[in-house]
């Protein structure tokens, strides 16, 4: 058949009669169901130009094989899939333009980190350089001993306080408190009215003679169950009392003591042990000798022989007095003092003046070499185990 021709059986149906409900190509009146009206459902089995029910459609032309029909959409299988329009991209910029802002940022962490590793390394050198630097200070290099020569006597490891940028070398490093033990690992914490000063190139510290005016160790310094040397040099400003330098314990009673006694109304050079475990004056024994003079420096030291169970004092070197035998020091608990002494539980003998050049040797050094630590000559080879303001 042809294009848009109806089908020849089909007859055009005659028009409707005047006063009729209507009928072809007439409008005024409702139309009875069936050709071109859709609103309703078909009456009976359908009318002119319906499509029966389950029966063929006249105005659709019999699908052909292999012809696509104009007015038919093409089967679901064959719709080409919708594509997203270029401008509304899913994600992203285009793979093909690269992130110049990404690429930027990556560049930049890579500097800072770069600039990162530089500055560590540097600091790393310079504190090696200061270690070392620090090292040389606290071996004993650029010091002085008694006769203006190196001090090969204040060699060691470093110890705490090592400084060399300009605080006082001879106190513990950011503790203006502590005095530094140059030779061990005992520093000294001072009083309140002790206070550590320049005197030419070393230093001192000074008391005031009252109970504020002291420094001790945290610990017992000195073993006094085997032999020793203690030795101080003292600047005096007392003339009458007790005025201990040196002493070690806090008990009921002293271990030993060095300093000055009153000795027919004056100050007397002495070094007192304490050999019972009372602390009684009974059992003290005491090596004396001559006047301490007034506002002079003098160099005590005094010395324990365990072997000989003997004691000896020495003023600028010399020989003091004579030799004490003793039993033994008895061993009492308590640290290491400078400018007090322990006296029936009390403390007593506060130091008035000054003191520097304070070192402990584990051993009795003999006649000669006290004599030759006086002049600063002493073997390199005798090391003392703890010094405190010797620079």
């Amino acid at each position: 058949m042809s294009f848009g021709t109806p089908p020849p059986s089909n007859e055009q149906p005659e028009p409707a009669p005047e006063g009729g409900s209507g009928g072809y190509g007439y409008p005024p009146g409702p139309p009875v169901p069936g050709y071109g009206y859709p609103p309703g459902p078909p009456i009976g089995a359908g009318g002119y130009g319906y499509p029966q029910t389950a029966g063929p459609n006249p105005y659709q032309d019999p699908p052909q094989q292999g012809v696509p029909n104009p007015y038919q959409d093409p089967p679901a299988a064959a719709a080409a899939p919708e594509a997203f329009p270029e401008a509304f991209p899913l994600s992203g910029p285009s793979s093909t333009e690269p992130d110049w802002e990404a690429l930027s940022e990556r560049a930049a962490k890579e500097r800072r980190r770069k600039r990162m590793w530089a500055w560590g390394g540097a600091v790393t050198v310079l504190a090696l350089l200061a270690g070392g630097g620090a090292f040389l200070l606290v071996s004993g290099y650029g010091t002085e001993g008694e006769d203006g020569k190196p001090d090969t006597t204040a060699s060691g490891s470093p110890k705490p306080g090592t400084s060399g940028t300009g605080e006082n070398s001879a106190l513990v490093a950011g503790d203006p408190t502590v005095i530094r033990d140059l030779s061990g690992s005992s520093g000294l914490r001072m009083g309140e009215d002790a206070s550590v000063v320049p005197l030419g190139g070393r230093h001192e510290v000074k008391m005031r003679g009252n109970s504020k005016s002291y420094a001790q160790a945290a610990e017992r310094v000195v073993d006094t169950t085997k032999s020793f040397t203690v030795t101080a040099r003292l600047y005096n400003l007392a003339e009458k009392t007790s005025r201990i330098a040196v002493s070690q314990g806090d008990g009921e009673s002293f271990t030993f003591e060095l300093g000055g006694d009153q000795v027919n109304g004056k100050l007397t050079w002495m070094f007192r042990v304490q050999t019972g475990d009372k602390g009684a004056a009974a059992t003290a024994v005491t090596v004396a000798a001559g006047p301490a003079p007034k506002k002079d420096r003098t160099t005590l030291t005094a010395t324990y022989d365990a072997e000989k169970k003997t004691i000896a004092l020495y003023v600028d070197g010399k020989p003091a007095g004579k030799a004490e035998q003793v039993p033994a020091i008895w061993q009492g608990p308590g640290p290491f003092q400078l400018g007090r002494a322990r006296h029936h539980g009390l403390w007593s003998g506060s130091w008035s003046g000054s003191m520097d050049r304070v070192r402990v040797f584990d051993t009795a050094l003999s006649d000669e070499q006290v004599a030759a630590y006086q002049e600063g000559k002493l073997d390199s080879a005798v090391k003392p185990s703890h010094s405190w303001l010797v620079s």
